[in-house]
């Protein structure tokens, strides 16, 4: 067990004492104590203050131990001072840890630098000073469940004694923190229609949104909340049955394409002239809302801040049920369908109270300050919200967003879209209307007709760059002035990491605050783990964007964090992804070692091998990357280094030269960058640890304590990275190329970018193959394939070793 801690803010004396008195730790009478046991006490009594007794606390304080043979009672209960090691061994227990199996009496500031927990700095014996900061650092310190101690508390009920007494602050904040001081009993839950700059469905009338809003009940009473805003296009239902009618077979054949000479100019979308229908009339005005809801899907990192004083609001946006207009995969109607939500909650546009009566509603409740979260697609809409630049959007924590749809359904000119996925087939699973029978038959008609044509114009058989895609792709046009959180997965092969990159990489050009995390899992989320205090950093973010506290966040904040692959429990600051500290490292790939022992190889496998891997797809990838005797030894050609002589980072985006001929007209290549070397790997998902133990507030939300942990037996090899390549597409997505069957070409194409640690002692690999199983098209062709090694190259940035 390993804990990180990153979002600590150092806190001078006097500002510790002004918090632990806002926090009613410290009060009138035990600022007079002078004794610094006597103090202590106090302390420790206040922390079981949701035991009214004053017997039962004292019994709590007995069940604690000081030392090895005396009870925390028993020592505390008169003067004197308080021992460095007694303060940390009653500190320990509060935190959850167990003597003789998280830590020892005996050695317990050793135990607590095991874990990784901080210590304050103060000597061996405590002075009354000196209790006082150790204690807020121990209340700022993560337990044994994921949670600082003060929020553990808090939602055992620490601030519920002070609900009552109108002099206790809100919000209050600790250590630059927002805390659960918010009832989240008298929630006010809310429905409204915003009224976009939209017509998608071509009806005569703007597109509606149903907005779904959670506010705390003190903005009843004058509070102006800060808003997280989440557009969830699946909050209202998805159609996985619908959509399965859409699904494209992969299995087939490559196609050959027409070559051509095509410009970006030639692909480069056009905005549709629409005239847009002229605003509805408002009847009137009203702050009263005439629809509720109940609960519904809901991210557990929204339900955290709702204890703390944020009103979260949710909106599908166009095409989802209770709302206008038809889903479109990512063009600029969805951002709109979006940023209308951020406009009206900073009040910039209008919103109604149902679809019909015209009564208008401002956002009266809120604070003007929206930031938007979520994961996928939800990332994706807040991505793309924030390159708008929007007014009222202070900030966006992005979760595997993506920053282009092309290079998530398409790769250098090949279709790369598992179990037959498409654009197509997200709008139908997302266009949640067709839930509702009534509005459904009203639409069909003109819903199929929208449909059919994007079928036709995202092009499936071809896999080319067009302006459907050029369309799609969120980022082109970037007028951020959102400061941007980005988290991502480094084995994330649903949104690869190429998104993220590419968004970074934009916005080091806008004036903004941009951070980053990269985790190892794939398509996850990260506010539960026990490692990290993901949730402690955005409390952090989120009171300084949307509530202007100065808790010196862009500073504390390390720019880029990422967790180590090889280290369990292990995250690390650095300075940047792929940037100047790395160094670019060439492979001749003819002075690799030949696993294959062999050049060429065939894409046509056996049929009973074919149909099996078709099946089974996770044996077909295992099967690929071993390093020989198996049945794919002759359809790929595996490559390694010798063993490190020292660990090794990649840090960035590898790429590959290669000198490729095939025996057709057509062809692909596909390599991937492999992890070679016995090792004990982070499981591929997160494990949970404990179920239901973090408490986000009061009375309210928990969540399971969740974590990689190293698998129980060892494995050879770990897929790093990889990318695939039409022949056709030789020079970019668009532009297809001739190819003649027999001749030797050139190719040069990055993989996608990465951050991955290899162990000394293990090997870099190089795997070259055609059909993936998984991502391309594959038809089992009979083609052949031969590679130039001694005109092939692998391109590894690499982390300068005095930035490890």
């Amino acid at each position: 067990m390993k804990i990180n801690q990153f979002s600590y803010i150092p806190t001078p004396h006097d500002q510790i004492i002004t918090e632990l008195k806002a926090t009613r730790f410290l009060d009138a009478n035990n600022l007079k104590l002078v004794d610094p046991l006597a103090l202590f006490r106090d302390l420790l009594l206040k922390y079981f203050s949701e035991n009214i007794s004053a017997t039962t606390r004292v019994e709590k304080l007995r069940n604690l131990m000081a030392t090895e043979n005396t009870d925390a009672n028993s020592y505390t209960n008169g003067g004197g001072s308080v021992a460095r090691s007694a303060f940390y061994n009653i500190g320990l227990q509060l935190l959850g840890f167990l003597d003789d199996l998280d830590f020892t009496l005996s050695d317990p500031l050793g135990s607590m630098a095991k874990l990784g927990l901080p210590t304050a700095d103060v000597p061996a014996i405590l002075s009354r000073d000196q209790v006082i900061d150790a204690w807020y650092r121990l209340l700022n310190t993560r337990n044994k469940y994921g949670q600082l101690l003060i929020d553990y508390i808090a939602g055992r009920g620490y601030y519920h004694q002070f609900c009552q007494d109108s002099n206790f602050k809100k919000p209050l904040f600790f250590n630059g923190k927002a805390q659960a001081v918010f009832d989240t009993d008298k929630l006010i839950r809310e429905v409204v229609y915003v009224e976009s700059p939209l017509d998608t469905d071509h009806d005569g009338h703007r597109d509606l949104l149903k907005t779904n809003i959670i506010r705390p009940a003190e903005t009843a009473d004058g509070f102006k909340a800060p808003v997280i805003f989440t557009a969830d296009p699946y909050a209202q239902g998805m159609n996985e049955k619908w959509s399965e009618a859409y699904s494209h077979n992969n299995v087939r054949p490559l196609k050959r394409k027409q070559p051509n000479s095509l410009t970006y100019a030639d692909v480069a979308a056009t905005e549709p002239s629409t005239d847009l229908p002229k605003p509805r009339d408002i009847k009137g005005h009203t702050r009263q809302t005439g629809e509720t809801f109940t609960k519904f899907w809901s991210y557990s990192l929204n339900d955290y801040f709702l204890a703390r004083g944020f009103a979260v609001v949710y909106s599908s946006g166009i095409g989802t049920k209770d709302s206008d207009g038809f889903r479109t995969t990512g063009t600029k109607a969805e951002t709109l369908s979006a940023t209308a939500v951020i406009e009206w909650l900073h009040g910039d546009r209008v919103a109604f109270t149902n679809r019909f009566d015209q009564l208008a509603i401002k956002a009266w409740w809120s604070n003007g300050n929206i930031g938007m979260t979520g994961r996928s697609y939800l990332g994706t809409l807040a991505t793309a919200a924030a390159f708008t630049g929007v007014n009222g959007l202070k900030t966006a924590i992005v979760e595997a967003g993506l920053s282009d749809y092309y290079p998530y359904y398409r790769e250098n000119g090949l279709v790369v879209a598992p179990d037959g996925d498409d654009a197509d087939v997200l709008a139908e699973w997302t266009f949640s209307r067709q839930q509702t029978a009534g509005d459904y038959n009203r639409i069909k008609d003109q819903w199929l007709t929208h449909l059919k044509r994007l079928t036709h114009d995202q092009d499936h058989d071809n896999g080319s760059f067009n302006q459907f895609w050029d369309a799609r792709n969120v980022t082109k046009e970037n007028h951020t002035v959102a400061d941007m959180l980005l988290v991502h997965g480094l084995n994330d092969w649903n949104v690869k990491t190429g998104q993220v990159w590419n968004s970074r990489h934009q916005l080091k050009s806008r004036p903004i605050t941009q951070k980053l995390i990269l985790h190892q899992g794939q398509h996850e989320y990260l506010n539960n783990f026990r490692s990290f205090d993901y949730t402690d950093l955005v409390n952090l973010w989120l009171s300084n964007k949307l509530l202007g506290v100065q808790n010196q966040v862009d500073a504390i904040f390390p720019d880029v964090i990422v967790q180590d692959n090889a280290k369990a429990e292990t995250w690390t600051p650095f300075k940047d992804w792929g940037g100047s500290e790395t160094v670019s490292k060439s492979y001749s790939l003819a002075q690799l070692i030949n696993l294959s022992d062999h050049n060429h190889f065939s894409d046509q496998l056996p049929e009973v091998d074919f149909n099996r891997y078709t099946q089974k797809l996770e044996q077909w990838r295992s099967d690929l990357y071993q390093r020989n005797g198996s049945p794919m030894d002759r359809h790929c050609i595996r490559l390694v280094t010798k063993p490190l002589d020292d660990d090794l980072v990649i840090d960035g985006q590898p790429s590959v030269k290669l000198k490729v001929q095939s025996s057709a007209d057509v062809g692909m290549i596909s390599v991937a960058l492999v992890d070679y070397g016995l090792a004990h790997r982070l499981t591929d998902v997160p494990q949970t640890l404990v179920s239901r133990k973090i408490l986000q507030g009061y009375h309210w939300r928990k969540d399971d304590l969740k974590e990689f942990l190293p698998q129980a037996d060892e494995t050879d090899f770990k897929r790093i990275t990889e990318a695939h390549i039409n022949l056709q597409n030789r020079e970019n997505s668009y532009q297809v190329d001739d190819l003649k069957p027999n001749q030797y070409y050139e190719l040069n194409f990055p993989l996608q970018p990465t951050f991955w640690h290899l162990l000394k002692g293990h090997q870099v690999g190089l795997v070259i193959y055609a059909s993936d199983m998984v991502y391309t098209i594959h038809g089992n062709q009979d083609i052949q394939y031969t590679v130039d090694l001694d005109n092939s190259e692998l391109v590894l940035p690499i982390l300068n070793s005095k930035n490890q």
